[in-house]
């Protein structure tokens, strides 16, 4: 940190990034030195005088090479943000690539002589085969690395490093800014499009690679950030945020009772949430399914899996239909005629979803499936804001955009095919109700927006929808008839533009305040994370607070996109400018937090705890929490697991006469 510049051009690599690799290559060097350098048998005379010879000129060049491999010592020296004690890496890697050409020459050469064949000392011949091998190995691991450190607008960034652009007049300089955001728009959408490379190429699809090649330029252009240097900051703001929560004073509980009707319409909606979870998790098909029931899943769906029911019911697009239908009978219970329409066409901007009749509830349910393909991964990072078009009085109707397609899409589905009017003339009395898991509660947000002019009495549940959905107005519009369920630290409920360039000002300060080289903190992260600790037994603030050894500006002074970025002075807490085409968004609705109370391990693989639930501001899902759970509290099967416990606890806890004084906190 910052990226290494070797040849004319940056690296997506630091220099303190060398330590383990460097390490690595010297324990396996020493251990086939040992193995090839030992005395060998006197039998066949020129096969002993070839192999001396190889070994001699093996040791000389494993002498060269060791004293250039960037191992212990300096790649541990300084910090992070401090590279100055390690200004001769450089030196050493140019010497160390020079001598890999001797290498390659003289693996070939050990090569081509044990391909000779001629019997003699097996353990001459093995010692010689195992040089060879390894000598291959690294160089074609050398090769690799080197591909993949490989940054395409590094060349772009060099020339300027020494000038800077002050010397550039402000017609110059910003056209120079505006071609590298393009270098870089374009860097992101070749990449983007060979991970994609098996979707189709339609006009939403090449939007969405636009749209996502533009969110990542803007996010990751404006800092010298190397992926070890990311993941040494969220190691730190872990611990850093338990160190802060420990060390808070317990949360001040209201001093007096909450009202009855408050706790009773927390309680309805529990329960609410509780049962239309399972049609949230029924969108999902045979796969989530399969996953929460491994050893009896199989069993209870096969048989429909080979049945065929496509003319009888309105199946629509995607792959094992009938497979997905019985993992959604089994999983809400319904029958065969309880189901309108069930689509598992997936598209981008275009979700499967389906539509059944719930006897139980006297509702029509409306269930959008989340997140679970390429597709739906372009309509999540599809972030700009565009207009809602709805029916409302509400005036800054800003939407995520990729979400606000999807809606749209299910929309059309539903009003312009006739579903809704041919599920409410078999159920007229009914009411109507929208759920969905992660992408799919957003996009059942902004549906239920849509329809509410035509159906009034519309409920939206959302589980753990993504906090970057739609404008604080429409946020306060929804708390009418929108409800949010959010577990734990679950990321994606926390997830916006905004939060995550909050998240990138709070990763340049931590470890420009951490004093300890990067690879202590990745090894004391990775025991941390693992098996928990102290957190305070690793500081993030330089020792005395002297700030003046940082060297280095922890934001790349080689590219010019840096000196105009927002995030430059990462000593300010001022809040970012809010860019127009991602301005601050919030989450859907008014939202219910459901907090562990007990442990039940790091990574919640074993779910033990006890967990209470409570009415959360949406202030409160303004920050990116770090921890091991800040996945797993997303995953449907987690969720649906932590509302079975506080169901049932709180329906056990109904005769308590305190029950809601200790969940129920100041906001």
């Amino acid at each position: 940190m910052p990226g290494m510049v070797l040849f004319g051009r940056r690296w997506a690599i630091a220099s303190d990034d060398l330590v383990f690799p460097g390490f690595f290559e010297l324990v396996v060097r020493e251990a086939v030195c040992m193995q090839i350098l030992f005395p060998v048998s006197l039998g066949c005379l020129t096969i002993v005088i070839t192999s001396s010879r190889y070994r001699i000129v093996f040791f000389v060049l494993f002498c060269f090479v060791v004293f250039t491999i960037p191992a212990p010592f300096p790649p541990q020296r300084g910090t992070i943000c401090n590279p100055g004690p390690r200004k001769s890496m450089s030196k050493l890697l140019y010497i160390r690539l020079a001598l890999f050409f001797p290498e390659m020459v003289w693996a070939s050469l050990g090569a081509a002589w044990v391909a000779d064949g001629v019997q003699c000392d097996r353990t001459v011949v093995n010692g010689i085969i195992a040089t060879v091998v390894v000598s291959w190995i690294i160089i074609a691991a050398t090769v690799v690395s080197i591909v993949i450190v490989f940054d395409p607008l590094g060349g772009k960034m060099a020339p300027y490093s020494s000038a800077g652009p002050s010397h550039l007049d402000s017609h110059d300089s910003s056209q120079l800014l505006n071609g590298l955001k393009t270098a870089a728009t374009s860097v992101w959408e070749t990449r983007i499009k060979l991970l994609c490379c098996c979707i189709g190429k339609d006009d939403h699809t090449r939007v969405a690679f636009s749209s996502t090649a533009e969110l990542f330029s803007t996010y990751f252009s404006d800092t010298d950030l190397v992926p070890s240097d990311i993941a040494a900051g969220l190691t730190l703001l872990h611990q850093q945020q338990d160190n802060i929560r420990n060390s808070q004073e317990p949360a001040e509980v209201v001093s007096h009772t909450p009202g009855s009707s408050q706790e009773a319409d927390l309680d309805a909606e529990l329960e609410n949430c509780h049962h239309y979870m399972q049609f949230a998790a029924a969108a999902y098909g045979w796969p989530l399914y399969i996953y929460r029931n491994p050893l009896t899943g199989l069993c209870k769906i096969g048989g429909d899996c080979c049945r065929s029911r496509t003319t009888d019911y309105d199946l629509v697009g995607g792959d094992q239909l009938n497979c997905h239908f019985g993992s959604i009978l089994q999983t809400t219970g319904l029958q065969y005629r309880d189901f309108i329409h069930i689509s598992f066409h997936d598209k981008v901007y275009e979700l499967p979803f389906l539509v059944a009749l719930d006897h139980r509830k006297e509702s029509v349910v409306v269930a959008v499936r989340g997140t679970m393909s390429m597709q739906d991964i372009l309509t999540d990072l599809s972030a700009e804001s565009e207009v809602l078009d709805v029916e409302c009085e509400v005036q800054d109707r800003l939407a995520h955009k990729g979400i606000s397609q999807a809606a749209r899409y299910v929309y059309r589905r539903l009003i312009h095919d006739g579903i809704l009017s041919q599920a409410f003339s078999v159920a007229p009395e009914y009411r109507l109700v929208i759920v969905g898991h992660s992408l799919g509660g957003g996009a059942a947000a902004l549906l239920a927006t849509m329809l509410r002019a035509a159906y009034p009495q519309v409920r939206c549940y959302a589980f753990a929808p993504p906090r970057g959905l739609w404008s604080k107005a429409l946020h306060e519009y929804s708390q009418s008839f929108i409800v949010s369920l959010v577990l734990g630290k679950d990321v994606i409920p926390r997830l916006s533009v905004t939060n995550l360039e909050d998240l990138k000002r709070r990763i340049l300060r931590v470890i420009a305040h951490c004093s300890k080289p990067k690879y202590k903190i990745l090894l004391h992260g990775l025991w941390y994370e693992l098996f928990g600790g102290n957190p305070n037994n690793f500081p993030t603030e330089l020792d005395g607070g002297d700030h003046e050894i940082l060297t280095q500006p922890l934001l790349g002074e080689q590219s010019l996109l840096t000196r105009w970025s927002p995030a430059y002075s990462f000593s300010s807490d001022s809040p970012l400018d809010s860019s127009p085409k991602y301005p601050p968004l919030y989450p859907p609705g008014r939202i219910i937090h459901l907090q562990e109370e007990g442990t039940s391990g790091r990574f919640g693989c074993c779910p033990a705890a006890q967990y209470s639930a409570k009415w959360s501001h949406e202030a409160e899902f303004s920050k990116i929490l770090i921890g091991p759970k800040m996945l797993t509290d997303h995953m449907p099967d987690i969720l649906m697991w932590a509302l079975d416990s506080v169901v049932s606890d709180r329906a056990a806890c109904v005769s308590c006469p305190a029950q809601g004084v200790s969940s129920v906190d100041v906001a």
